[in-house]
């Protein structure tokens, strides 16, 4: 079977990016048999950019119950937190003593924040190593990511082979797979899609919320009644990624001016508003049945556990360590 992994931080609300890049492309890997699919809350990397503990507990809450609502099934794919799970940090000191700092420097997405002016601190420096232990601990085959994620999973695999070819075989040199029509969701601005731009569209945003951010989505300047090109619309671009039944009939009305933006934001937000109706029903289930939640992730947290501790067994052997903690 191949192995697949894939996590998303518990920074903030789940976003449009965050169910195109790394959510549906999961989901999809889930209904093949063939595929061992562990899902996880990156909740240990989401203190690079979150210091207030009331909302850091919150969004780990909404992260949890965003995944399951979105189509996570815990009886076919193992669900976790990587915050119960205390190899994760372990494994990143041995691995962080492994990584020479020029690799981390090269980080795009370390440069392109610290740019922005976001603050550069040592747990966002070296957030690639933790990401190579969230990978290399349960041996993972593929890795769906985001086109700004890639040179992280890279990155995991100069990692691992370096520590292979340094102790011997120990670690799955893991490949990144990216859906090429969605590696980059663009945001409100036209940016990529990122809570830390702060130009999301949050995927369950009330209905006045909704409606207003998708009304705000930057488009080009057209005069009315002239034609649109599709191809550089991103509001068109949306309706394709959220599969409109009438996409046909809506570009030839771009292409022959008889529609414009303010329109095809209105339609997109009905689109938008009836795909996600299921996950919202579903979350207001989950939120009245928190035993159920905390059952699901007991069990995820524990079959997770048993796999990471013994990777963690053969890494501390082989760089010198007690095989297991005195207690």
């Amino acid at each position: 079977m191949t192995r697949v992994l894939t996590g998303i931080q518990s920074s903030g609300d789940l976003h449009w990016g965050n169910y195109f890049g790394a959510i549906k492309p999961m989901l999809d890997f889930q209904a093949d048999k063939k595929n061992e699919m562990f899902f996880f809350i990156a909740d240990l990397h989401a203190f690079t950019s979150q210091s207030d503990s009331k909302k850091f507990a919150e969004y780990q809450t909404n992260a949890v119950l965003d995944w399951l609502s979105l189509g996570v099934d815990p009886d076919k794919s193992l669900f976790y937190r990587q915050s119960d799970i205390r190899s994760h940090t372990e494994l990143t000191w041995i691995l962080l003593c492994q990584t020479p700092m020029g690799l981390l420097e090269r980080a795009h997405s370390f440069k392109d924040k610290k740019a922005k002016g976001l603050e550069a601190n040592a747990g966002l420096f070296t957030y690639p190593v933790l990401m190579a232990s969230d990978i290399l601990l349960y041996g993972a085959n593929l890795v769906p990511v985001g086109k700004d994620q890639k040179q992280h999973v890279e990155m995991s695999r100069d990692i691992a082979q370096k520590f292979n070819h340094r102790y011997g075989e120990t670690f799955t040199i893991p490949e990144p797979t990216i859906a090429e029509n969605v590696a980059t969701i663009p945001g409100l601005d036209g940016q990529k899609m990122s809570k830390s731009y702060g130009n999301t569209i949050e995927i369950f945003a009330d209905e006045k919320t909704l409606k207003k951010k998708i009304m705000s989505i930057k488009t080009e300047s057209v005069a009315m009644g002239d034609p649109i090109d599709p191809k550089t619309c991103a509001v068109f671009a949306f309706h394709k990624l959220f599969e409109n039944p009438d996409l046909a009939k809506l570009e030839k009305q771009y292409k022959a001016g008889e529609i414009g933006f303010g329109d095809s934001k209105k339609q997109l937000f009905e689109l938008v508003w009836e795909f996600f109706a299921p996950a919202r029903a579903k979350r207001a289930e989950l939120e009245k049945d928190s035993k159920l939640v905390e059952k699901i992730l007991k069990t995820g947290a524990e079959k997770a556990n048993a796999i990471a501790e013994k990777k963690l067994k053969t890494v501390r052997e082989k760089v010198g360590l007690d095989s297991k903690h005195i207690i």
